[in-house]
């Protein structure tokens, strides 16, 4: 049995409680180890994050609260199973956010999708909304806020800062997100401790910069720009 080399996962005991990661399999660190790699041509970017964004959204659906539901087969017996509870709604942060909707399109059906642009304020240096378009029912949702990458946690918690104050609760909120920084969950979770991220790994922190290390470069710049 192949087994995975040591990797710069942050231990699940230093984790908040809140924090849920991927199945750490050989599988999915060769996943990250095509994507990581600055030789990595932008089809085949597009095509590993798709698979690992699909296992994100997949994850990101368990954690959503079920009710009992029987239903008859075609055998003409029944089956008492689970149906979900509520309606859902994906958020990206643009614009890198904007990656994970099809993810997520391709395992909910006609699923609602708001969209929040966040920049940084050169006068304050500080995160700050831009633009935001939601469901008008979004406050009756669980909702599902992408962004591929977690460094500071400004951007996500900004994002967080809009959904709260158009009524959802914190409790309804699951983060996605493809990497981040143990120094940006053990803030943002801090701050949020209600809400849930579901994240695929957990980098070794951040340089001098504020950049992910060893991170996978600017996920926008490797997604869109030819």
């Amino acid at each position: 049995m192949t087994t995975l080399p040591p990797t710069s996962q942050t231990s699940p005991a230093t984790l908040p409680p809140s924090v849920f990661t991927l199945p750490q399999t050989a599988q999915l660190e060769a996943l990250y180890t095509i994507i990581r790699d600055k030789d990595t041509n932008r089809g085949d970017f597009i095509f590993y994050t798709d698979r690992i964004i699909r296992l994100l959204v997949e994850e990101g659906l368990n954690h959503l609260p079920v009710i009992p539901k029987t239903v008859e087969t075609p055998t003409g017996a029944t089956y008492e199973g689970v149906g979900f509870e509520g309606k859902i709604c994906g958020v990206s942060i643009l614009r890198a956010g904007e990656a994970m909707e099809a993810g997520l399109r391709e395992v909910c059906r006609s699923v609602r999708i708001g969209k929040i642009l966040i920049q940084r304020d050169e006068e304050t240096a500080k995160p700050k909304l831009f633009y935001s378009k939601l469901p008008e029912d979004i406050a009756s949702r669980y909702c599902l806020l992408l962004d591929p990458m977690l460094a500071t946690g400004g951007s996500a918690m900004k994002a967080v800062e809009v959904l709260l104050e158009h009524g959802v609760p914190e409790n309804r909120i699951i983060f996605i997100n493809l990497i981040a920084s143990p120094e940006g969950l053990n803030t943002f979770c801090s701050k949020y401790p209600q809400l849930r991220v579901i994240t695929g790994w957990i980098d070794k922190g951040l340089n001098e910069k504020a950049y992910i290390i060893p991170g996978l470069g600017d996920f926008g710049e490797r997604r869109y720009c030819i």
